[in-house]
């Protein structure tokens, strides 16, 4: 069983920590162990980063340089793709043809923060008097991602792409369920050209090397996705340390589909909201509210979709597998115990699924028994509004489960739709154009999808709107202003006369000159 280390000055070295197994979820067996970080070890790296960054090797080196080696990495990441997705499709679960998909991706965030280097302009502001006034985007220091174990590779792609574009030192401390990956983003980097010590990656437990990550007071920013409560703790240290802080949180997404809705294009976009990741996203949709018209040919429809993918599961190195297991047994019993609190509530039925997998699967024969297998799973109220105070309304699940609800009018609707202490992600099902702008303008949510669910961009924002979903985005110029200070440089090009004219403040006389 291979044993990995950290990343910590552009090279690998042993962890003092914890050293954790790292299991495979479709069998539910270790297949490596990592050495997580102690506090003596995030002290070490911290200063390594910090020490970096005042060298200047990369905070101070010039825009067109960093947008090279950016460039350069997307070409390594995608030379790489085969270990990468292979370890990726392990250490997650995740179907490899979703990873087949997903990965080879990223290298747009590389890309597009490159050309962003390239093609910012610096504001010249209209400041009164003969002054000559520009802003120039300064990089933060030192700061701390931490990311989930949902997607590991991209959501770390994600936020290093605009913090490196930026000229910052980053820490990295990925999920202790799925580090693997991040740490092979180590060498790929450095061959890029990234100096040694602006990168580095420190895997272990939120509660420790997490913890000692973001209560250091050089850390000058943390961007974190992940639950709502962790998420909420550690804005409390980070807030103690005056840091800037971005937090992408929790989601309950609502999916809203109009009578003049393509029904089948619904159902496709649905299941693909809900099921992609085994329903492993922050943007999940999961509260399908339906216009009663059509709710029981929507049933229908995305029952017969969910036993289709269902009779597909199977080995998620199978390239044809619909839908792997989900990423370990904590998140299996979660998902278990909403279900059944709600079924047995009485407020609920199951439509199709509800139940852990077991026995073998249909397309390939892999023992559902030994790894974390849960259904596509579509629920539905047993009567109007007795659902509205279940968990499994309220609760983010992180696993392949919905709930089906009907609504008459469009005011119900949106009423159902921002019923939620999350507002991440929303999607509108409708023909009527009119309708799509109106009612997207109404549901109270950082991103809303009209006739298509979970597109993701390196243009376009991705953050929520409400406290349970966090605070911040992702993707676009935002985030990397985000990994910026702002440096304002005023120039006087007045005479020698001018100047001595008008800024004496203290002459005798008393005479009326500049102020401010």
């Amino acid at each position: 069983m291979k044993t990995y280390g950290l990343w910590v000055g552009g090279r690998e070295i042993p962890g003092h920590g914890l050293c954790m197994q790292i299991d495979d979820p479709s069998v539910g067996e270790p297949f490596a162990e990592c050495q997580s970080a102690s506090e003596a070890d995030v002290i070490a790296a911290v200063k390594i980063a910090q020490d970096t960054f005042e060298s200047g090797v990369w905070s101070k080196k010039s825009r067109h340089d960093r947008a090279t080696v950016l460039d350069k990495a997307a070409e390594l990441l995608t030379s790489n793709l085969p270990d990468l997705i292979a370890l990726e499709v392990r250490q997650t679960g995740r179907v490899i043809r979703e990873m087949q998909a997903q990965v080879p991706s990223l290298v747009r965030w590389f890309k597009y923060y490159a050309s962003l280097l390239r093609t910012e302009e610096r504001p010249v502001l209209p400041t009164s008097g003969k002054l000559h006034n520009w802003v120039d985007r300064k990089p933060l220091g030192v700061v701390v991602q931490i990311t989930p174990f949902n997607h590991p590779l991209l959501i770390a792609v994600k936020k290093l792409a605009p913090a490196l574009a930026a000229g910052n030192c980053v820490l990295l401390k990925p999920s202790e369920h799925t580090p693997l990956t991040s740490l092979l983003l180590g060498p790929i980097l450095q061959e890029a050209g990234l100096p040694p010590g602006v990168f580095n990656v420190l895997p272990g437990l939120g509660t420790t090397t997490g913890k000692y990550l973001v209560s250091h007071p050089l850390i000058r920013k943390v961007d974190i996705t992940g639950g709502t409560a962790a998420g909420k703790a550690i804005g409390s240290i980070v807030g103690g340390n005056l840091a800037r802080y971005t937090a992408e949180l929790g989601g309950k997404a609502p999916s809203i589909v109009f009578k003049d809705a393509d029904l089948d294009a619904a159902v496709n976009g649905i299941a693909f909201g809900a099921f992609i990741a085994s329903g492993q996203t922050c943007i999940a949709a999961t509260r399908i509210i339906v216009e009663n018209s059509i709710l029981p040919e929507l049933r229908q429809k995305l029952r017969e979709k969910a036993l289709s993918i269902t009779r597909r599961m199977g080995s998620p190195t199978n390239p044809q597998s619909s839908m792997g297991p989900l990423v370990c047994l904590r998140q299996l019993i979660h998902v278990e115990k909403l279900v059944d609190d709600a079924v047995s509530s009485g407020c609920v039925r199951v439509v199709c699924g509800g139940e852990c997998l077991i026995g073998r699967s249909q397309l390939d024969g892999t023992n559902f028994s030994k790894g974390w297998w849960y259904p596509p799973t579509v629920l539905e109220p047993t009567s109007p509004s007795s659902y509205l105070e279940t968990d499994i309304w309220r609760e983010e699940a992180f696993g392949p489960v919905v709930m089906l609800v009907d609504f008459q009018t469009e005011a119900e609707a949106i009423k159902l739709a921002n019923d939620s202490d999350f507002g991440l992600g929303a999607a509108i099902w409708t023909k009527d154009l009119s309708r799509a702008f109106r009612v997207s303008e109404e549901v109270d949510s950082g991103i809303v999808w009209v006739n298509t669910h979970h597109r993701n961009d390196p243009s376009s924002p991705w953050g929520g709107t409400k406290s349970g979903s966090g605070v911040g985005s992702e993707n676009g110029v935002d985030a990397y202003h985000a990994y910026t200070t702002m440096k304002s440089t005023i120039i006087n090009y007045s005479s020698s006369e001018e100047t001595l004219s008008n800024d004496d403040w203290f002459r005798e006389g008393g005479e009326q000159v500049r102020y401010g």
